[in-house]
């Protein structure tokens, strides 16, 4: 079956979402409001739910003018947000962003497991090393370290949290009263883990999680992304423009993951798709079109800005193709991906911060329940992708909309589930439970 995420930013993923005269900005901040959110993801019988963070704001500006006209400023922190959530949904599997660049591996390790615990086995981190000059200066530093230092720090950092949440056999825990013994000593492993950036000797103080290990859920195309993901990811999110590109990175990924000596078959490869949906063609054009009305210029170039890894584009002509880009410290992957689909696409500087501004570099599927799952079915069936982070356009409607109606088509198809698998974030994904390390 294919696999599928739901990406909830709290407005939705055109930049101009919060602007929408049926949208709820200030649902960033309302419980009910996610809660709502979570349980149409989970009626829909999506696999997940996906909340992206960032260690503070972490829009590029010049000024509070410019930050002031952005939709996604504030909102809870995930794991909080998730925990509560818990205990409001069933099956839905909670997925969120932790950064391995300000964090320490014994934190991100409890949390996880915590959440396991809380919602009986369905927890996914998705491990991510900050790339923003701004993230950076809210702990200390000036700017983020080098891009393939960033990766040897998570390396470890994730190498720490494994043998974390194995520091208790799964039965470990006998609570036996008569004896005396709340559990066997024997099956307590001690990490003593000395490293590069960290010295962890461990226990963790929550047992082994339910599902062995949270989901592992990763992000990133570059060299070094790919390298992680192959050595560690079970659910791949990728920024994919074409059948090709995707056909490409699909083959190339399972590869390495192979080389790696994993099981392909292990890791589920999900690039995100901004959707708009109507019940006719041209509905859903009106309703992107009402969307790319409402981008502020201001804010669309700040956002390319951002995407492109905070490179300096005020001195360039909006109306004149796109230069030639010197290096970054930020997301490689995602400003070759979209300087490619500017190049390929022939976009002006203004023409393409409108584009980036709906699915932020990924692709862009307006259309009817039946185009849109005629494309994802294509995708699908031609080693593409397993399945795919879904973005809705701005929500709660975005969302309403491809549960009432794209869902049901893709079930018709028989190309995704109609009732879950299981109860855990694994079960449904198909994924194995870890074996205990030691």
């Amino acid at each position: 079956m294919m696999k599928l995420g739901a990406f909830l930013p709290a407005p939705g993923h055109h930049v101009a979402a919060w602007r929408h005269p049926n949208a709820y900005p200030q649902g960033c901040l309302d419980f009910d409001y996610y809660r709502r959110l979570a349980q149409t993801a989970e009626r829909g019988k999506f696999d997940m739910i996906f909340l992206s963070d960032g260690a503070g704001v972490r829009t590029h500006y010049r000024n509070a003018e410019e930050l002031s006209r952005q939709g996604r400023m504030v909102h809870f922190e995930p794991l909080t947000l998730l925990s509560a959530l818990a205990v409001h949904t069933t099956n839905i599997g909670l997925a969120a962003t932790a950064s391995t660049s300000y964090n320490e591996p014994f934190n991100v390790a409890r949390k996880f497991a915590s959440l396991d615990h809380l919602s009986h086995g369905r927890a996914g981190w998705n491990v991510v090393t900050s790339a923003t000059d701004a993230e950076a200066r809210n702990f200390n530093l000036e700017q983020q370290a080098a891009h393939a230092d960033r990766y040897r720090r998570s390396r470890e950092f994730i190498e720490v949290v494994a043998g974390l949440w194995d520091s208790w056999e799964d039965d470990a825990f006998t609570y036996d009263k008569e004896s005396g013994r709340f559990f066997d000593p024997d099956k307590l492993h001690i990490l003593g883990h000395k490293g590069e950036h960290f010295s962890v000797r461990g226990p963790l103080n929550v047992a082994r999680p339910p599902q062995g290990h949270p989901v592992i859920v990763q992000a990133g195309s570059s060299p070094d992304g790919q390298a992680f993901a192959a050595q560690w990811a079970e659910v791949v999110f990728t920024v994919q423009q074409t059948l090709e590109q995707a056909q490409d990175y699909y083959r190339g990924m399972r590869k390495q993951i192979a080389d790696a000596g994993r099981d392909p078959e292990h890791v589920k490869i999900l690039p995100g798709a901004f959707i708009v949906i109507g019940r006719t063609q041209a509905e859903a054009e009106d309703k992107y079109e009402t969307l790319q009305d409402l981008v502020d210029p201001v804010l669309g170039l700040s956002l390319l800005t951002a995407q492109l890894g905070d490179i300096d584009l005020s001195g360039y002509p909006l109306d004149e193709p796109l230069p030639e880009l010197p290096p970054t410290e930020g997301s490689t992957s995602k400003q070759q991906m979209i300087y490619q689909q500017a190049k390929r696409e022939g976009l002006t500087l203004r023409e393409l911060y409108k584009s980036v501004s709906a699915g932020r570099g990924h692709r862009r599927l307006i259309g009817t329940a039946e185009t849109i799952a005629d494309d994802l079915e294509e995708w699908f069936l031609n080693e593409a992708a397993d399945g795919f982070n879904i973005m809705p356009d701005y929500l709660p409607d975005g969302l309403d909309d491809i549960v009432e109606l794209l869902v049901p088509e893709l079930q018709r198809r028989g190309l995704v589930r109609t009732e879950y698998d299981g109860r855990t974030l694994r079960d449904n994904l198909g994924l194995p439970r870890p074996a205990f390390a030691r």
